[in-house]
């Protein structure tokens, strides 16, 4: 090989490693750049996607806050202490031997406007006494109470009747052998804290 054709043969080398070299400068930079370009989008997306919505202050509002209530279509406002009167009554004065009482309790609005009030089994109790001995309750063995809100409106009133198979019973449903005697009884209905006037009645 000549010098010449050597000469230019290196040039030509040269002048490849030069062109090679200095794509390869700028491959990085091209790279370079887009992670650049990249980094913020992300870091804006990932700020968007952690920022609450429009509706996360109110999801966040309820749920530290508790709401009152809000009354339903044609709920009444629950019955103040003056506004009901319990009474009770039976269906018979005397009950001959085998015959057992049927125990009335009556729940009357005597206010001038209409109430709520709970009236289920969770808050009856049906009541006999004999002087001052606690003969029966029906809370003593009472199984699945349940509450039962109503209205009541002005002036009217709302039963729930009892029939007593002449029994004794304790608090705690403990067995008892003993039944009631022929003699003088009395009958108290309760709602919640309203307590009735005793019904006197008979047993034969």
């Amino acid at each position: 090989m000549s010098v010449v054709a050597l000469l230019v043969l290196l040039a030509l080398v040269a002048g490849v490693a030069y062109f090679v070299g200095k794509l390869g400068d700028a491959v990085p930079a091209a790279s370079t750049a887009s992670q650049s370009t990249a980094g913020p989008a992300s870091t804006a997306a990932a700020a968007a996607s952690t920022e609450p919505s429009a509706s996360s202050p109110a999801a966040t509002s309820s749920a530290d806050d508790t709401p009152s209530p809000t009354p339903t279509l044609g709920e009444a406002p629950p019955c103040g202490q003056d506004q009901l009167v319990v009474g009770a009554s039976v269906d018979s004065p005397v009950y001959p031997t085998g015959k057992n009482p049927v125990l009335t309790l009556t729940v009357t609005n005597s206010s001038d406007s209409p109430c709520s009030v709970n009236l289920g089994t969770s808050q009856m109790e049906f009541l006999i006494k004999s002087g001052g001995d606690r003969i029966f309750s029906s809370k003593d063995c009472q199984q699945g109470a349940e509450d039962l809100q109503k209205n009541i409106a002005p002036g009217t009133s709302e039963t729930a009747k009892f029939p007593w198979s002449r029994n004794r019973t304790v608090p705690g449903c403990k067995s008892v052998t003993a039944i009631p005697k022929p003699g003088n009884y009395v009958y108290q209905a309760k709602l919640g804290q309203h307590l009735s006037d005793s019904v006197p009645f008979t047993l034969q």
